[in-house]
């Protein structure tokens, strides 16, 4: 009877630290989602309508800005992404420092609103989890519950990020936590609460605005096409990432290496301004036009699927914050319209060209994260009626899951892709 009591209190002091870190998590998601995209679209437009010619060097200043504030401001202290995350977990010692908050704030919205091709997800993913380290090393809940509080600031910090408080639950504990038990279904499901609690009152407007339409059988083999490719796109931007680590990380020279990999995700940017930030600005405005308009080509979209993973890996290598949320999405959305594109033009198909934009963002981003059923109700969450899709999605997403895999095996593929997705930043 005592131990029933000594759990109980225990379960009770984890909820209410729970929902205190969902909250601080869901402020801090919420000012880094929309302060970026405020300043991304007024940067991307200023330049746009002045002279483009500058977006050739519009992601040096964000970059070179993090390099002098980590050398003068954070004393040369380093970010390495998720993986700072799994090293806390395993070994319970190590504890992610509170300069984690500010720095990967800091960085990641630098990042974008100058053009650095990546997101702010993986920032927000570490900031959150710095704020549950520090709950827990507060005590304001049992020793034993460190891996929960980090998990309850992730939660929350995806769900604001893409309005779907189920997708930040099953990020946390499908990528995060890496396990079940009781204490962190307790621990997730009242941040997730919290976060759905937030949504509803200052935040559920969804990234897409479009209309999925109903699918139909004839298009199953052009969906299974698209997975098996959106596979190989996860495991071409995995590749490419570890790679630019390790060519930016030989070059000693900071100027050299900041300004080689800027200038050249400028240079892309802006022959191809979908390109810039996270490219959701980009995607909506590719989706808005139809694939007959003279301005989309089999050639355009190819080239944006694999030149998205590329300037975000040159950003991630000069130094820049950021992850694979926003460069999988996009590449595998805009892989789909290609996918599209093609079956309707020589295949005489009637696809549905926003059908294949989600099913591969979805392949991609399964790939990826290592990650399929947070893969499916995150991206059924980017536009309002998502989940008429939702059976083509999670058969695609496991498709491509299964693809990456086989390409790569596991440790390769999840924890050292993270442990090597971030620069000194």
């Amino acid at each position: 009877m005592e131990r029933t009591k000594i759990v109980t209190k225990h379960y009770f002091r984890l909820i209410v630290a729970s929902v205190i870190v969902a909250l601080g998590s869901a402020l801090l998601a919420f000012t880094l989602k929309h302060l970026t995209e405020y300043f991304e679209h007024l940067f991307f437009n200023k330049i746009n309508d002045f002279n483009s010619i500058y977006f050739i060097f519009l992601p040096t200043i964000g970059i070179t800005a993090i390099f002098f504030l980590r050398k003068y401001f954070f004393q040369n202290r380093k970010n390495k992404g998720i993986a700072e995350i799994y090293k806390t977990l395993d070994q319970r010692k190590d504890h992610l420092p509170l300069f984690k908050i500010p720095s990967h704030f800091i960085n990641g919205f630098l990042t974008v609103i100058f053009g650095g091709s990546t997101g702010v997800e993986v920032s927000t993913v570490v900031a959150t989890a710095t704020i549950g380290n520090y709950a827990y090393e507060k005590e304001f809940s049992a020793r034993m519950y460190k891996r929960e509080l980090i998990c309850a600031g992730v939660v929350a910090g995806v769900a604001i990020l893409f309005t779907s408080p189920l997708a930040g639950f099953l990020f946390a504990l499908e990528v995060i936590a890496r396990k079940m038990r009781k204490s962190l279904l307790i621990a997730c499901s009242a941040s997730a609460l919290v976060s759905w609690i937030f949504i509803e009152l200052f935040d559920s407007e969804t990234i897409l605005h479009h209309s999925v339409e109903k699918w139909t059988y004839a298009a199953i083999p052009f969906f299974i096409i698209l997975s098996i490719l959106g596979g190989v796109l996860s495991v071409y931007f995995t590749l490419l990432v570890t790679r630019m680590k390790k060519i930016f990380g030989n070059i000693s020279n900071n100027f050299i290496r900041i300004n080689l990999g800027a200038i050249a995700v400028g240079t892309m940017i802006y022959y191809f301004p979908s390109l810039y930030g996270d490219s959701y600005h980009g995607l909506r405005e590719i989706l808005n036009e139809p694939l007959s308009a003279p301005t989309l080509t089999i050639f355009i979209l190819v080239i944006l699927a694999v030149l998205k993973p590329l300037a975000a890996s040159l950003t991630l290598g000069a130094g820049g914050d950021g992850g694979v949320f926003a460069p999988s999405i996009v590449a595998g959305a805009f892989l789909g319209l290609g996918v599209a594109f093609v079956g309707n033009t020589y295949f005489n198909m009637d696809l549905i060209p926003i059908n294949f934009a989600l099913i591969g963002a979805a392949a991609t981003l399964s790939a990826s994260l290592y990650a399929p059923f947070t893969s499916v109700v995150l991206i059924c969450n980017l536009l309002p009626n998502g989940y008429i899709l939702f059976i083509p999605i999670l058969a695609c997403c496991f498709v491509s899951f299964l693809v990456a895999k086989w390409i790569l095996p596991y440790n390769v593929y999840t924890y050292d892709f993270y442990l090597n997705s971030k620069t000194s930043a």
